[in-house]
C-alpha cells in the first residue's frame, strides 16, 4: 500500500503550542483546527465541547425520527424506542468524554 501524503495533517496540541509548518518531501501538510478520529472530535485545546455538541444533535435527530414515525406516544412504547435507539448515544458521550464544564452537562441534561 502507498503512503498518501495527501491525506495527511497537522493537529497542535496542548498550550504551549508552536505552530510550525511541516513537509513531508515537497508537500506541506495542512494545519488542522479539530480532528476527528474512531468517532471522537479533538481540538487543539484537547476540549470536548464540539463532541458533546454533536452527540446531542444526533439524539436530537433521532428522537426526532422517532416522533415522526411512531403515532402513539404511551411509554410502553416510547421508553423502549428511546431505550434502544437514543440512550447509547448520551451514555457514550458520558462514559468516554466526562464533561469538562457544566454548561458542557447542562446540554446534555437538555436532551434527556
Amino acid at each position: 500500500m502507498k503512503f498518501n501524503k495527501e491525506k495527511c495533517k497537522v493537529l497542535h496540541l496542548g498550550k504551549n503550542k508552536s505552530m510550525h509548518q511541516y513537509m513531508i518531501g515537497a508537500i506541506q501538510l495542512e494545519i488542522n483546527l479539530a480532528e476527528k478520529d474512531t468517532g471522537v472530535l479533538v481540538d487543539t485545546k484537547l476540549n470536548m465541547g464540539q463532541q458533546d455538541a454533536l452527540v446531542v444533535k444526533k439524539a436530537n435527530g433521532i428522537l426526532g425520527c422517532i416522533r415522526k414515525s411512531v403515532t402513539s406516544r404511551l411509554r410502553e412504547v416510547t421508553l423502549p424506542l428511546y431505550s434502544a435507539l437514543v440512550r447509547p448515544y448520551l451514555e457514550y458521550c458520558v462514559q468516554f468524554l466526562t464533561p469538562q464544564y457544566k454548561r458542557d452537562m447542562d446540554i446534555l441534561e437538555t436532551d434527556q
